[in-house]
């Protein structure tokens, strides 16, 4: 079992980590785009799974220019597209399944500082977290979007806010090269990930959050 005391800090990706939200986000993002025709829809859903971590505007902006061949995005549409897709989420992550054995985890490891690095948008998450009662966890804060992963990461070693040794906990291929370009262990937590990526890199791979529970 991988050995948690060893860390100073612990990153938690949200979505398929925290939250059992893919499917939510999944379906978000299909709702989103299903006025422009079926195909484009399921185009932008591959897109979104092969690219899990990456921010909602990263994401619609390749929709715009690459699955629908705008030549230049239209702020207004995109704007659009936005809209729809967050009143999508808004419900399903208000009711969405929260990861198991939480608050035991945070008691077994007091010594390390806990924050989130989320490719959800960061306001929304922030007011989500207080909603559900998680806020109070993360000692650390908790960061997302526009932003991305790897600017979020870098920013927080620089300012302090992550001491090595550090471990991120994250489901997506992006976690995982976001978390070896910034010098991080990391673990693959599966049971809600939607990634198709080989994790045979990672120092650990567990099925939920509550597998690193010590008896």
């Amino acid at each position: 079992m991988l050995k948690l005391d060893k860390y100073q800090t612990l990153v938690f990706d949200c979505d398929g980590v925290l939250l059992d939200s893919n499917k939510v986000k999944t379906d978000a993002f299909h709702r989103a785009a299903e006025s422009y025709g079926r195909d484009p829809a399921r185009k932008l859903v591959e897109y979104h799974v092969n690219n899990g971590g990456i921010s909602r505007y990263a994401k619609f902006e390749f929709f715009l220019e690459h699955i629908l061949g705008r030549a230049e995005i239209d702020p207004a549409e995109l704007e659009l597209l936005l809209g729809r897709y967050a009143s999508g989420v808004q419900q399903g992550l208000a009711t969405c399944a929260i990861a198991n054995g939480l608050e035991r985890l945070r008691a077994q490891t007091r010594q390390s500082r806990w924050l989130v690095v989320s490719g959800g948008d960061q306001s929304e998450l922030r007011e989500l977290f207080e909603k559900r009662g998680l806020s109070v966890l993360f000692d650390g804060g908790i960061h997302g979007s526009p932003a991305t992963k790897d600017e979020l990461l870098s920013k927080l070693m620089e300012n302090g806010g992550i001491q090595r040794p550090a471990l991120f906990l994250g489901d997506s291929q992006y976690d995982y090269e976001a978390a070896t370009r910034a010098g991080l262990d990391f673990v693959f937590v599966s049971a809600w990930s939607e990634s198709h990526f080989d994790f045979g890199g990672a120092h650990a791979q567990i099925k939920v959050l509550a597998d690193l529970l010590q008896p």
